[in-house]
Order: C-alpha cells, then structure tokens, then sequence
C-alpha cells in the first residue's frame, strides 16, 4: 500500500488539524473528511488558506456543494459534535486525526472506532492511550493498538534529548523548562482566569509562568525516567516556535 491509498479523517480544523491537513498533502496522504462543528466549508476555505503564521497556502482550495476542494480533490466537510455520527466508514478512513483537545482519552475516542475509523490518532498527551515519540519509543508500537497519542509538542522536544542523555549518563533526576510560545487558550488582554490568576494576562504583553505535563509524560514514552523529571512553563509573546531547556543531576561523569 502507497501512502497515496492511506485515507485520513480529521476531526478538528483548529491550528493542528488545519497544519496535519497540510502536513498531509506534502507527504501525498489522501485526507476525505473533515469534521468540525463550529467551522462550516467556507470559513474553512478562508482559514485554511491564510495562515497568519505559517504563510498562505500555495495550493488551490476552494468549496462546492458543502465540500472542500483542495487541489482538484473533494473533501467531504461535517459539522457533528458526535464523534459517532461522523460517517468514517461510509469514506474508508483509516486513520483519524483526533485534534479538538475534547477527545483526549480512550473510551472517549470509542466513537470515531464506532463510526467505522480503524484507528485514532490523539494530538495531545493522553491519560491512558499509549503515547509515541518518533525516535523515542516508536518501535513499541505493535499495530494492535487502536487509539494512540503523540504525546505534546513540548514531549517532543524534551523526550529525544532525555533519551540520549539518559543512555549515556544516566538521569538521577531533572528539572525542564520551556520557553513556550502563547497559544488561542489565553488572554489577548487582562482578562478573567479563576483557576490561574497570572494566566489571565495579556498574552503579547507578560512572561507568564506556567504548568506543563511534558515531565510527566516523558516518563510514559521512557519508563526509565519516570518519576525523575519535573519542569514548568513560560508563555513568552510569540506566536510560534517553543525552546526546551533541561538541567539533569547525572549518575556518570560527562
């Protein structure tokens, strides 16, 4: 099988479903559907095609008949807040692309597999799907697994350098911290924030700490460092590109 016959569904147009999209297309993937409940087909036109960070899109991409066309290709476009309702089965999907953040847990992704998916794959970490790095622990991925997570984009910064300094020194224990770059879940200005006050500043205009599980889920994809890493967060005024910083207490001399 070519990658051109794999069939992809994704479920979420936000900022990751709309980069997987074209990630996608780069490697010749083939993506049929695309759910999203509060993104009708011609806002996704329009969304997909300007990017204020990542540049415009260099395809063709336009809509007919409630459908997306992308570079002479239909894309079937819904608008279900069901996973279950989504007709995976009736496209062939394979894989979907589990991008909304709502869907983070296996029982949770159950409909996607109900609706005919053979498999999901979560974009964000997980609490109890398996979760794979590439270059960490990809090769303990069986193909039984029918719910995956690729773990968070700070996870995969920071478990390929615990790997390898970890086989050679070996990590008593560590400290993380990423320089990371605001995201949609925060304030364009001071606003209302309960559960974290400082979290509630602008985001152009604060350094703002704050928490991260990327420790912790570095010990789920190297059981090895379980336990021996924490860290935390800065939210910095940029709109992309994020810096991992990572002080280990080592069992080796350097």
């Amino acid at each position: 099988m070519s990658l051109s016959d794999v069939k992809i569904g994704i479920n979420g147009f936000g900022r990751i479903g709309r980069l997987v999209f074209r990630c996608a297309l780069e490697k010749g993937l083939k993506v049929v559907g695309v759910n999203d409940p509060f993104i009708p087909a011609e806002y996704m036109v329009y969304m997909f095609k300007y990017d204020s960070t990542h540049g415009r899109f260099k395809g063709e991409v336009s809509t007919k008949d409630g459908k997306l066309i992308v570079n002479g290709n239909e894309i079937a476009v819904f608008t279900e807040k069901d996973p279950s309702k989504i007709p995976w089965g009736q496209l062939g999907v394979e894989y979907v692309v589990e991008s909304t953040g709502v869907f983070t847990t296996i029982d949770k992704c159950q409909p996607h597999l109900q609706a005919g998916a053979k498999k999901v794959v979560i974009t964000a970490p997980s609490a109890d799907a398996p979760m794979f790095v590439m270059g960490v622990n990809e090769e303990k991925y069986t193909g039984h697994e029918t719910v995956v997570s690729n773990a968070s984009c700070t996870t995969n910064c920071l478990a390929p350098l615990a790997k390898v300094v970890n086989e050679k020194f070996g990590i008593v224990e560590a400290l993380m911290t990423t320089v990371h770059s605001y995201t949609a879940t925060q304030k364009t200005v001071d606003g209302p924030s309960n559960k974290d006050w400082r979290g509630g500043r602008g985001a152009a205009q604060n350094i703002i700490p704050s928490s991260t599980g990327a420790a912790k889920a570095v010990g789920k994809v190297i059981p090895d460092l379980n336990g021996k890493l924490t860290g935390m967060a800065f939210r910095v005024p940029t709109p992309n590109v994020s810096v991992v910083d990572l002080t280990a207490r080592l069992s080796k001399g350097v």
